[in-house]
Protein backbone atom coordinates (compact mmCIF):
# COMPACT_ATOMS: atom_id res chain seq x y z
CA UNK A 1 0.00 0.00 0.00
CA UNK A 2 3.02 2.53 0.71
CA UNK A 3 4.63 1.44 -2.52
CA UNK A 4 0.94 2.29 -4.14
CA UNK A 5 1.15 5.55 -2.46
CA UNK A 6 4.84 6.68 -2.74
CA UNK A 7 3.95 5.69 -6.57
CA UNK A 8 0.83 8.51 -7.08
CA UNK A 9 2.71 10.97 -5.52
CA UNK A 10 5.94 10.30 -8.30
CA UNK A 11 3.25 10.81 -10.89
CA UNK A 12 1.60 13.99 -9.50
CA UNK A 13 4.92 15.26 -9.12
CA UNK A 14 5.37 14.80 -12.22
CA UNK A 15 2.21 16.74 -13.58
CA UNK A 16 2.34 19.45 -10.76
CA UNK A 17 6.03 20.05 -12.62
CA UNK A 18 4.96 19.96 -16.68
CA UNK A 19 2.01 22.31 -15.50
CA UNK A 20 4.30 24.96 -13.50
CA UNK A 21 6.89 25.46 -16.08
CA UNK A 22 4.48 27.81 -17.77
CA UNK A 23 3.71 29.57 -14.93
CA UNK A 24 1.57 32.78 -16.71
CA UNK A 25 -0.25 30.50 -18.09
CA UNK A 26 -1.55 28.59 -14.94
CA UNK A 27 -1.64 31.80 -12.91
CA UNK A 28 -4.07 33.20 -15.74
CA UNK A 29 -6.50 29.76 -15.47
CA UNK A 30 -6.41 29.60 -12.00
CA UNK A 31 -7.83 33.12 -11.77
CA UNK A 32 -10.33 32.75 -14.31
CA UNK A 33 -11.43 29.76 -12.89
CA UNK A 34 -11.78 31.74 -9.28
CA UNK A 35 -13.69 34.71 -10.89
CA UNK A 36 -16.24 32.33 -12.71
CA UNK A 37 -17.28 30.57 -9.84
CA UNK A 38 -16.89 34.18 -7.88
CA UNK A 39 -19.37 35.08 -10.47
CA UNK A 40 -21.49 32.15 -9.32
CA UNK A 41 -21.90 33.25 -5.70
CA UNK A 42 -22.32 36.40 -6.30
CA UNK A 43 -25.63 35.37 -8.44
CA UNK A 44 -26.74 33.07 -5.05
CA UNK A 45 -26.39 36.66 -2.96
CA UNK A 46 -28.60 38.50 -5.50
CA UNK A 47 -30.71 35.90 -5.33
CA UNK A 48 -31.18 36.36 -1.01
CA UNK A 49 -30.93 40.08 -1.70
CA UNK A 50 -34.18 39.71 -3.36
CA UNK A 51 -36.23 37.07 -1.54
CA UNK A 52 -33.85 37.14 1.67
CA UNK A 53 -34.22 33.32 2.61
CA UNK A 54 -35.28 30.42 1.32
CA UNK A 55 -37.51 28.64 3.59
CA UNK A 56 -36.37 29.41 6.51
CA UNK A 57 -31.86 29.29 5.33
CA UNK A 58 -30.31 32.41 5.59
CA UNK A 59 -27.33 33.30 2.52
CA UNK A 60 -24.67 32.79 5.50
CA UNK A 61 -26.30 29.26 6.13
CA UNK A 62 -26.46 28.06 2.65
CA UNK A 63 -22.70 29.46 1.95
CA UNK A 64 -21.56 26.78 4.69
CA UNK A 65 -23.49 24.31 2.48
CA UNK A 66 -21.81 25.90 -0.56
CA UNK A 67 -18.04 26.16 0.75
CA UNK A 68 -17.86 22.60 1.30
CA UNK A 69 -19.89 21.54 -1.80
CA UNK A 70 -17.52 23.46 -4.07
CA UNK A 71 -13.73 22.48 -2.03
CA UNK A 72 -15.07 18.72 -2.42
CA UNK A 73 -15.56 19.17 -5.83
CA UNK A 74 -12.76 21.12 -6.72
CA UNK A 75 -10.62 18.45 -5.01
CA UNK A 76 -12.03 15.88 -6.56
CA UNK A 77 -12.11 17.76 -10.31
CA UNK A 78 -8.43 18.37 -9.39
CA UNK A 79 -7.25 14.74 -8.98
CA UNK A 80 -9.25 12.32 -11.50
CA UNK A 81 -8.97 14.58 -14.47
CA UNK A 82 -7.48 10.97 -15.80
CA UNK A 83 -11.38 9.28 -15.36
CA UNK A 84 -12.47 12.04 -16.79
CA UNK A 85 -11.06 11.84 -20.02
CA UNK A 86 -10.39 8.21 -20.08
CA UNK A 87 -12.91 7.57 -22.83
CA UNK A 88 -10.01 9.10 -25.45
CA UNK A 89 -7.30 6.69 -23.35
CA UNK A 90 -9.75 3.60 -24.53
CA UNK A 91 -10.46 4.81 -28.68
CA UNK A 92 -6.84 5.03 -28.31
CA UNK A 93 -5.85 2.15 -27.07
CA UNK A 94 -3.59 3.90 -24.44
CA UNK A 95 -5.24 1.93 -22.12
CA UNK A 96 -3.82 -1.33 -23.42
CA UNK A 97 -0.20 -0.22 -21.79
CA UNK A 98 -1.66 0.62 -18.29
CA UNK A 99 -2.56 -3.14 -18.03
CA UNK A 100 0.99 -3.81 -18.95
CA UNK A 101 1.91 -2.69 -15.63
CA UNK A 102 2.29 -4.62 -12.22
CA UNK A 103 0.48 -1.73 -10.70
CA UNK A 104 -3.28 -0.81 -9.90
CA UNK A 105 -4.87 0.48 -13.21
CA UNK A 106 -6.88 3.21 -11.13
CA UNK A 107 -3.82 4.18 -9.86
CA UNK A 108 -2.29 4.94 -13.04
CA UNK A 109 -5.52 6.54 -14.26
CA UNK A 110 -5.66 8.77 -11.05
CA UNK A 111 -2.27 9.48 -11.78
CA UNK A 112 -2.48 11.21 -15.13
CA UNK A 113 -2.73 14.60 -14.27
CA UNK A 114 -3.02 16.86 -10.81
CA UNK A 115 -5.27 19.84 -12.52
CA UNK A 116 -3.59 22.37 -10.82
CA UNK A 117 -5.78 24.92 -12.16
CA UNK A 118 -8.59 24.21 -10.02
CA UNK A 119 -6.69 25.68 -7.02
CA UNK A 120 -8.67 29.36 -8.46
CA UNK A 121 -12.10 27.07 -7.82
CA UNK A 122 -10.80 26.08 -4.20
CA UNK A 123 -9.52 29.29 -2.87
CA UNK A 124 -12.51 31.20 -3.62
CA UNK A 125 -14.77 27.85 -1.85
CA UNK A 126 -12.72 28.38 0.76
CA UNK A 127 -13.19 32.38 1.42
CA UNK A 128 -16.76 31.49 0.94
CA UNK A 129 -16.72 28.85 3.59
CA UNK A 130 -14.54 31.19 5.97
CA UNK A 131 -17.12 33.74 5.85
CA UNK A 132 -20.07 31.87 6.83
CA UNK A 133 -18.02 30.67 9.68
CA UNK A 134 -17.18 34.58 10.59
CA UNK A 135 -20.90 35.52 9.95
CA UNK A 136 -22.97 32.74 11.42
CA UNK A 137 -23.77 32.89 14.86
CA UNK A 138 -22.59 29.06 15.85
CA UNK A 139 -20.21 28.52 18.88
CA UNK A 140 -17.48 26.84 16.85
CA UNK A 141 -16.03 23.62 18.48
CA UNK A 142 -13.15 21.25 17.60
CA UNK A 143 -15.78 18.50 16.94
CA UNK A 144 -18.22 21.15 14.49
CA UNK A 145 -14.85 22.32 12.69
CA UNK A 146 -13.82 18.54 12.11
CA UNK A 147 -17.00 17.68 10.89
CA UNK A 148 -16.40 20.12 8.60
CA UNK A 149 -13.13 19.27 7.49
CA UNK A 150 -14.37 15.50 6.94
CA UNK A 151 -17.85 16.73 5.18
CA UNK A 152 -15.43 18.25 2.50
CA UNK A 153 -13.08 15.02 2.43
CA UNK A 154 -16.19 12.57 2.74
CA UNK A 155 -17.95 14.84 -0.44
CA UNK A 156 -14.13 14.65 -2.23
CA UNK A 157 -14.61 10.67 -1.90
CA UNK A 158 -18.05 10.99 -3.00
CA UNK A 159 -17.25 13.02 -6.27
CA UNK A 160 -14.13 11.05 -6.97
CA UNK A 161 -16.55 8.24 -7.13
CA UNK A 162 -18.80 9.75 -9.46
CA UNK A 163 -16.17 10.31 -11.60
CA UNK A 164 -14.82 6.54 -11.90
CA UNK A 165 -18.23 5.43 -12.03
CA UNK A 166 -18.76 7.60 -15.45
CA UNK A 167 -14.83 6.27 -16.81
CA UNK A 168 -16.07 3.02 -16.18
CA UNK A 169 -18.87 3.49 -18.43
CA UNK A 170 -16.69 3.14 -21.25
CA UNK A 171 -15.54 0.07 -20.98
CA UNK A 172 -19.10 -0.77 -22.57
CA UNK A 173 -19.85 2.46 -24.40
CA UNK A 174 -16.82 3.69 -25.64
CA UNK A 175 -17.74 7.53 -24.91
CA UNK A 176 -18.36 8.42 -21.47
CA UNK A 177 -21.75 9.24 -20.93
CA UNK A 178 -22.37 12.90 -20.88
CA UNK A 179 -25.82 12.60 -18.54
CA UNK A 180 -23.29 11.22 -15.64
CA UNK A 181 -22.48 15.17 -15.76
CA UNK A 182 -25.90 15.40 -14.43
CA UNK A 183 -25.06 14.21 -11.30
CA UNK A 184 -21.31 15.19 -11.19
CA UNK A 185 -21.28 18.52 -12.38
CA UNK A 186 -25.08 19.28 -11.58
CA UNK A 187 -24.64 17.83 -8.53
CA UNK A 188 -22.92 20.33 -6.98
CA UNK A 189 -25.30 23.34 -8.17
CA UNK A 190 -28.41 20.76 -6.29
CA UNK A 191 -25.87 20.20 -3.10
CA UNK A 192 -24.99 23.97 -2.52
CA UNK A 193 -28.39 24.34 -1.31
CA UNK A 194 -30.26 22.80 1.56
CA UNK A 195 -32.19 19.24 0.87
CA UNK A 196 -35.31 20.65 2.58
CA UNK A 197 -36.31 22.88 -0.62
CA UNK A 198 -36.57 20.39 -2.93
CA UNK A 199 -39.40 17.58 -3.67
CA UNK A 200 -39.54 14.43 -1.62
CA UNK A 201 -38.19 12.07 -4.38
CA UNK A 202 -35.23 14.53 -5.52
CA UNK A 203 -34.31 14.16 -1.52
CA UNK A 204 -35.10 10.52 -1.08
CA UNK A 205 -32.41 10.15 -4.82
CA UNK A 206 -29.96 12.33 -3.34
CA UNK A 207 -29.89 10.52 -0.16
CA UNK A 208 -30.07 6.81 -1.19
CA UNK A 209 -29.14 6.54 -4.36
CA UNK A 210 -26.52 9.52 -5.05
CA UNK A 211 -25.32 10.83 -1.31
CA UNK A 212 -24.74 14.51 -1.99
CA UNK A 213 -27.18 15.00 1.22
CA UNK A 214 -24.63 12.90 3.71
CA UNK A 215 -22.06 15.12 2.38
CA UNK A 216 -23.28 18.68 2.96
CA UNK A 217 -26.89 18.78 4.16
CA UNK A 218 -26.82 16.57 7.17
CA UNK A 219 -23.58 17.61 8.45
CA UNK A 220 -24.88 21.49 7.93
CA UNK A 221 -27.62 20.89 10.22
CA UNK A 222 -25.24 19.35 12.88
CA UNK A 223 -22.74 22.56 12.57
CA UNK A 224 -25.87 25.03 12.55
CA UNK A 225 -27.33 23.28 15.53
CA UNK A 226 -31.06 22.84 13.09
CA UNK A 227 -31.08 18.80 13.48
CA UNK A 228 -33.66 19.07 15.83
CA UNK A 229 -36.93 19.48 13.96
CA UNK A 230 -35.34 17.60 10.91
CA UNK A 231 -36.27 14.68 11.20
CA UNK A 232 -32.41 13.35 10.80
CA UNK A 233 -30.99 11.62 13.60
CA UNK A 234 -27.77 12.71 15.20
CA UNK A 235 -25.55 10.14 14.43
CA UNK A 236 -26.36 10.19 10.61
CA UNK A 237 -26.03 14.04 10.85
CA UNK A 238 -21.97 13.23 11.86
CA UNK A 239 -21.30 10.08 10.49
CA UNK A 240 -22.80 11.14 6.97
CA UNK A 241 -19.13 12.24 5.73
CA UNK A 242 -18.32 8.59 5.78
CA UNK A 243 -21.29 7.98 3.03
CA UNK A 244 -18.98 9.50 0.50
CA UNK A 245 -16.08 7.16 1.23
CA UNK A 246 -18.30 4.37 1.24
CA UNK A 247 -19.14 5.31 -1.98
CA UNK A 248 -15.99 5.81 -3.73
CA UNK A 249 -15.00 2.47 -1.97
CA UNK A 250 -17.83 0.07 -4.10
CA UNK A 251 -17.17 2.89 -7.47
CA UNK A 252 -13.37 1.13 -7.39
CA UNK A 253 -14.85 -2.02 -7.19
CA UNK A 254 -17.53 -1.27 -10.51
CA UNK A 255 -14.07 -0.20 -12.00
CA UNK A 256 -12.64 -3.60 -11.12
CA UNK A 257 -15.40 -5.08 -12.82
CA UNK A 258 -15.28 -2.94 -15.84
CA UNK A 259 -11.50 -3.76 -15.94
CA UNK A 260 -12.28 -7.35 -16.31
CA UNK A 261 -14.72 -6.53 -19.25
CA UNK A 262 -12.67 -4.77 -20.96
CA UNK A 263 -11.90 -6.17 -24.37
CA UNK A 264 -9.21 -3.84 -25.71
CA UNK A 265 -9.42 -1.70 -29.43
CA UNK A 266 -8.17 -4.81 -31.74
CA UNK A 267 -5.33 -2.42 -33.03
Amino acid sequence: MLDEIRLYFRYIGISVRSQIQYRGSFLMMSIGHFLITGIEFVGIWILFQRFGNIRGWSLAEVALCYGIVNIAFSISDATTRGFDMFGLMVKSGDFDRLLLRPRSTALQVAGQELTMRRIGRFAQALIVLLWSAHALDVAWSPATIALTGAAALGGACLFCGLFVLQATLAFWTVETLEIVNTVTYGGVETAQFPLSIYRPWLRRFFTGVIPLATVSYFPALAILGRGAGSGVPPALQWGAPLAGVAFLLVALQVWKLGVRHYTSTGS
